[in-house]
Formats: structure tokens, sequence, C-alpha cells
């Protein structure tokens, strides 16, 4: 039996660059020493209090289905949050809760896009979101944000794109993933006036939203004209370290939140209360553990520019937000899967190449500031070891 093109259609053909994580996982199970600096995963336990307060509902009886849209009480919270970080007023009913913030990618996909309908993605970009687009049946449109930017989209382009795609959304991320670019003021506001001036509605992937170090971030939905038009994607993942719990939520217009709901009754049917309860304890109480968060990829983010500093071979690109970094090593002469995959054999250390996140990330290489301070300084040191022989050799 034939399958739909639909789900034929949401991972395309070629090599995505994961070969080389899939590669690291082998060489670890083959006992062999791989320093992990690949996928934005942390290397501490969730909060104790949060699993207990998980437990402690789910003994208590709150197994049974959840409300689809969410609980009212954490809804709340959320649209608390929200408001608080975008700038603009939020009440529950722009809050949908979702298994994750890749399920909320999802529904602002599915309730922005027609089939057929064209979506801009700024690349790099994390490496689910051409999928979701092709997933939600529409057609993904790149749109490169220059190196020598430090990565943040020019509106020129993003216009130029727009109008020769008919593209009916946008999709951005700041604090970015793998990129680590902050999106100033300016860029927001040219993205902003493109928006408007397109009608296009903007996703806008907030995941690291606390992780903003070097200048506040910024929320479009702040933006005169945009909440109307803005869909924020959200989620506990990586502020309060809790991964896979798969708890997340889309904040947006009052009517497409509604319209996502409609969509949760067909596709997941709720978060499960206990996570839920979770979640809320997480919000209410769990500010002191997201500062620890927030402090420790600050730390390790340092400690990584200091060990790259001085090297001939790697250029490590601004990194002002999020748990990554970006590695220019086109000095070496090398594409960025060459040299990851010639690393892990020779040195044992695993990074995903630039080409992973689209065409724009080609030379570099994406580092996650997952592993212990002394573990990753370690590890970039012989990483620059590496970069500059080569580059002497390229040379």
């Amino acid at each position: 039996m034939a399958l739909s093109r639909r789900i034929r259609q949401v991972v395309e053909g070629g090599s995505d660059g994961w070969e080389i994580y899939y590669r690291a996982r082998a060489m670890q199970a083959e006992g062999r020493n791989v320093v992990m600096l690949t996928i934005g995963d942390h290397d501490v336990p969730t909060a104790a209090d949060f699993i207990d307060a998980m437990a402690a509902s789910a003994h208590g009886g709150n197994i049974g289905y959840a409300p689809v849209m969410g609980a009212p009480a954490l809804r709340a919270a959320i649209a608390a949050r929200v408001a608080t970080r975008t700038g603009a007023a939020a009440g529950p009913e722009n809050v949908v809760v979702t298994p994750g913030g890749q399920a909320a990618l999802f529904a602002a996909m599915m309730a922005a896009l027609d089939p057929g309908d064209a979506c801009l993605v700024i690349e790099p970009c994390y490496a689910t979101f051409p999928l979701t687009v092709r997933a939600a049946s529409g057609r993904v449109i790149p749109v490169a944000a220059p190196a020598d930017t430090g990565f943040e989209p020019p509106a020129a382009l993003i216009d130029a794109a727009a109008a020769e795609s008919g593209a009916r959304a946008l999709l951005i991320n700041s604090p970015n993933n793998p990129t680590g670019a902050v999106y100033s003021a300016e860029t927001m506001a040219g993205i902003a006036e493109v928006c408007r001036a397109r009608d296009l509605w903007l996703i806008s992937d907030e995941l690291y939203d606390g992780q903003a170090y070097d200048a506040p971030h910024l929320s479009p939905r702040a933006l005169s004209g945009m909440a109307e038009r803005t869909l924020v994607v959200g989620s506990l993942s990586k502020s309060h370290a809790m991964t896979g719990w798969r708890i997340g939520w889309l904040c947006g217009p009052e009517e497409a939140v509604a319209r996502i709901g409609d969509l949760a009754i067909a596709t997941t049917y709720g978060v499960p209360g206990f996570i839920q309860d979770a979640a809320l304890h997480a919000l209410t109480h769990g500010a002191v553990e997201e500062e620890r968060i927030v402090e420790r990829y600050r730390r390790r983010r340092d400690a990584a520019l200091k060990a790259l500093a001085g090297a001939r071979g790697v250029r490590a690109q601004p990194a002002r937000g999020g748990m990554y970094l970006m590695l220019d090593v086109r000095a070496t002469g090398m594409s960025g899967e060459a040299f990851a995959s010639t690393l892990l054999e020779t040195e044992g250390v695993a990074v995903m190449p630039g080409e992973s996140f689209g065409a724009a990330g080609a030379g570099h290489l994406r580092v996650a500031l997952t592993v212990p301070t002394a573990e990753l300084t370690d590890a970039l040191r012989r990483l620059a070891a590496f970069a500059d022989a080569r580059a002497a050799e390229a040379a």
C-alpha cells in the first residue's frame, strides 16, 4: 500500500549530519571514551521537588484524562510568565498546553499554513524546523542569517524571500539554537515590519528566553501590531531541566488558541495531569533552580570561549544566549561534516556539523555546553589544537 505524500515528504533524502551523533553513541556502546557535545540535553537531573510534585499528584489520583487545553491553573501561570517575559498582556485564553515545545511548533504550523503554503525558516535553524513545516504540508523557504551578521537575519532578505515565495508564515528562534545569537531590537523591528507589510504569521520559538546573557531577550509579541499575528512557542525543557517530561505551550491570539485546542482533541488529547501539576510547581516554586541553570550555562560559555582564545583554526561566533557555541572552522579548509567526523575518530570529541542546521551553517560546528566545565574545556582545547594543525596544512 502506498503511503501518503504528506508522511513521505516529512524527511527529505540525503545526509543531515546526524550520523556523527549516532556514530558517537555506537562508539560509547563499544566502551570507547567519547566526549558528547552533540545534543542539548542537560547533564543534571530535574530538581527533586519537581519530581516529588509529580509523584504526589499521581499518587493523589490525578491520573485520569486532563483538560485537553491544559489545567486552568497551569494555563494561568504560563500566561503570567509569557506576559512578564514578552511585555505584552496574556491570559489563560491565550495559552494551550502541549506535550513539549515540538508539539507546540507543529500546532503553530497547522494553524498558520494551508497545504502548499510557504513558510520562511531562518537558517541555521534547529533540525526539526523544516520537518515540522513539511509535516503540516507546508513548503520550506530557507532564509540565510549570514555568519558575518552574527547570524541575525537582515530584514531585506526576509522581505525578498516573502515577496518571491508568497509566504504565509515566518519561523524565528531567538535566543537561537544552534548559533547562540540573540536578535537585537533593530533585527526584531525589521522582522516585525516585514510581517506586517507581507501579512505573515510569525512563529517565534522562545525556548531559551531566559538564557540571554549579554542583552535582554526581546519577544516580537511586544512590538506594535504583532500580538495578533505572533504564535510564541515555550517549554520547560531548557529552563527547568525537564526535557523528557514533554511539557510546553503555545501562546497566541484567542481564536488561534481555540482552534489549536480542536487540533489537540484530534492528536494529543492533552498532557497527563500529574505532569501538568509538576509543571505548575516548577513555574511557581522553581525560580532559584531556573537561575542555577542559567548561571551554569553562562559559566560554561565563558570557560569555553577562554579555552578557544588564541586558536588560529577555529573561531567562536558570538554566543549571547542558549546552551551552545557555533564555531567557524572554515580556516581549516574542511566542511563542518568532514571536520566533525575526523575529530570524532582522532580525538573522541563528538560535535554537530553546522550543515545539520541548514546550508547557512556550512563550515561551522555546534558545540553543546552540556558536560562539566573541566571536561568541556579539555575537549575544546583538543578541538582547537586539531583545528590549528589542519589550518596550518591548508595554509
